[in-house]
């Protein structure tokens, strides 16, 4: 559930006066994009990396940043401590903005809609760190541009429906029979101990977390390599983690109901995890008050 107070606009206000127009184009065309950012202890987990994809996806929809670094860093430090702050996680929506009607093409000089709202922190249960979770695998439907992190979701919403519907806890997506990526997660898989993980292409978004676990994995001394993961080696690995801003780094114990490697979290599951732990402060922005 999202805290009391949000930013819009370039105000701080309470949820229920937030208005935003039925004629945004975020609204009636998905036009616009979002990062989404955990905030432990009131310091931004990846900052930088998120600000800089977040910068990306707007180049790559031909929209200009609406703040910078600093602007950035001030609007989520008052947010985040404006609602009490501690452990949350931070959504921002830039979209293209309002516009007199509704028209494919984009009007020049339209000024953006920029919201962002927070919530507590999920937590994540012991029980899916020390037994893994379920996830399932369904083909990838989604466009061709994924590294764009767009506000257009409806190919994810409807692929992560796919795992509540089986009663897991992420569905994860193959294309042209390789793995891609979860429906909100990047995913990784452990053979013979060595991570090996999806190449960066334009169907898989350039995940922030991805990258810490590749980082985690050079200091903890464990092999890493990024190619493509074929569908039998995804189901033949000893290990899958899924990574993600919101759930953390965990293990699949399970996919489509068949045990993964010994049907719990192997080892080098538990040393990435030990270490996203222990470098959650050294790897985030204090925000400001």
């Amino acid at each position: 559930m999202p805290l009391p107070l949000v930013w819009l606009d370039g105000r701080l206000m309470p949820l229920d006066e937030a208005r935003i127009s039925p004629l945004d184009r975020g609204f009636l065309f998905g036009d616009g994009a979002y990062e989404v950012l955990p905030v432990y202890g009131g310091r931004a987990y990846r900052f930088d990396a998120h600000v800089e994809r977040l910068d990306r996806s707007l180049a790559e929809i031909r929209m200009a940043p609406p703040l910078d670094r600093a602007g950035w860093l001030a609007v989520f430090g008052r947010l985040v401590h404006a609602n009490g702050g501690g452990d949350q996680l931070l959504y921002v929506q830039v979209t293209r903005g309002v516009e007199p009607e509704r028209f494919h093409v984009p009007q020049p000089g339209t000024r953006p809609t920029v919201f962002a709202c927070a919530q507590k922190l999920p937590v994540i249960p012991p029980a899916a760190i020390d037994g893994g979770v379920a996830a399932i695998t369904a083909e990838d439907i989604r466009w061709s541009r994924c590294d764009i992190k767009s506000t257009s979701l409806l190919g994810n919403v409807l692929l992560r429906w796919l795992a509540a519907d089986a009663g897991a806890a992420e569905t994860l997506l193959l294309r042209e029979g390789c793995l891609t990526e979860g429906s909100s997660s990047s995913a990784h898989v452990v053979t013979g101990g060595r991570i090996v993980t999806p190449p960066q292409t334009s169907a898989i978004l350039p995940g922030t977390t991805r990258g810490v676990i590749l980082e985690l994995a050079k200091r903890e001394g464990i092999a890493t390599e990024r190619r493509p993961v074929t569908e039998a080696e995804l189901r033949a690995a000893d290990e899958i983690l899924i990574a993600s801003a919101g759930g953390g780094v965990r293990a699949v114990s399970t996919l489509d109901g068949r045990p993964v490697g010994g049907g719990s979290p192997g080892p080098v599951f538990r040393r990435i995890y030990a270490a996203f732990k222990a470098t959650q402060r050294e790897f985030s922005t204090e925000l400001p008050a």
